[in-house]
């Protein structure tokens, strides 16, 4: 479900986002760099480089931490030598995204990837019998062979599925993530953390895997949380409700892999058919070690 770099969503995020000047932050007890950075739904590093700090730079109460644009801080980082592609190894690429070259059918991918038509159309919101749009951006299932067109240039526009959850442009905040968990038995830290790593908190962002919103959830899962796991209809439009589907859908792996909390986090990128399958990918144990390491930062 995952498939997004932390970064990519800051670097993604300056096209929408309005622009303003930073505006300055006054220090107040008990604050830090990170916390004012995730406050204001952006990185450590941005901020620090902003300020001209390090990451791990102490702020002194009282002092003024200056808190960029997305735009300002993109460009600090720039001037950081922070780029996008240096920038990747914070997190693994997305997990069977492919973009759909002209000639390419639905029957064709679900053939090469050994799937019915029907399992790869429900997963990413797409009309079994209709027409395939190259630029189309889709879920093939993990560990599916590449399409045969795979090594073709990729069409420069891609073109998103019309299916829920619906991308928004809205931010939520920790708490907001935090509060859901909580009123559904899962562990604050944990969804956060992976709602960080999988979106930043943005829920306008839809991966090169076509997952959606801030808990970067596929139409598929949407479906199956609505109909075997919400007590109530959820909107798609909503940031609220796609934090929800996808605390629902954490808490039904967390059920399903006896509580062991890796396992779990794990499924959540990888898919749990595919974890018991196959085992733990490479790429799987760095998200897995990613969220764990986001977990302090946010209570847990």
């Amino acid at each position: 479900m995952r498939r997004i770099s932390l970064f990519a969503v800051l670097f993604a995020a300056i096209v929408a986002a309005p622009a303003r000047a930073a505006v300055p932050h006054v220090v107040q007890s008990g604050e830090s760099l990170w916390s004012i950075a995730a406050a204001n739904n952006l990185t450590t590093r941005t901020v620090a480089a902003f300020n001209g700090l390090s990451e791990s730079s102490p702020v002194v109460l009282g002092s003024t931490i200056m808190v960029p644009s997305t735009a300002e801080g993109y460009a600090a980082l720039q001037k950081a030598g922070v780029t996008p592609a240096t920038a990747a190894s914070a997190a693994p690429q997305p997990m069977g995204g492919y973009t759909v070259r002209p000639g390419d059918t639905l029957s064709g991918l679900a053939a090469g990837a050994r799937v019915s038509v029907n399992a790869i159309a429900e997963m990413n919101g797409l009309d079994p019998s209709g027409v395939l749009l190259a630029g189309t951006v889709i879920k093939l299932p993990t560990g599916a062979p590449a399409p045969v067109r795979a090594a073709e240039p990729a069409p420069a526009a891609t073109v998103v599925p019309t299916a829920a959850p619906e991308p928004t442009a809205t931010r939520v905040g920790a708490a907001d993530v935090q509060s859901v968990a909580a009123a559904h038995g899962v562990s604050p830290s944990l969804a956060t953390a992976i709602a960080w790593q999988e979106s930043g908190f943005n829920n306008g962002m839809v991966s090169s895997a076509n997952a959606r919103g801030v808990m970067q959830v596929m139409p598929g899962t949407w479906d199956y949380v609505q109909r075997n796991l919400a007590s109530r209809p959820l909107n798609p439009a909503s940031a609220s409700d796609n934090v929800t589907a996808g605390v629902l859908y954490l808490r039904s792996l967390l059920r399903q892999t006896g509580g062991n909390e890796s396992a779990a986090i794990a499924a959540y990128y990888q898919g749990l058919g595919a974890l018991r399958s196959r085992g733990m990918f490479t790429d799987t144990q760095r998200y897995v070690a990613n969220v764990q390491a986001l977990r302090s930062r946010f209570g847990g």
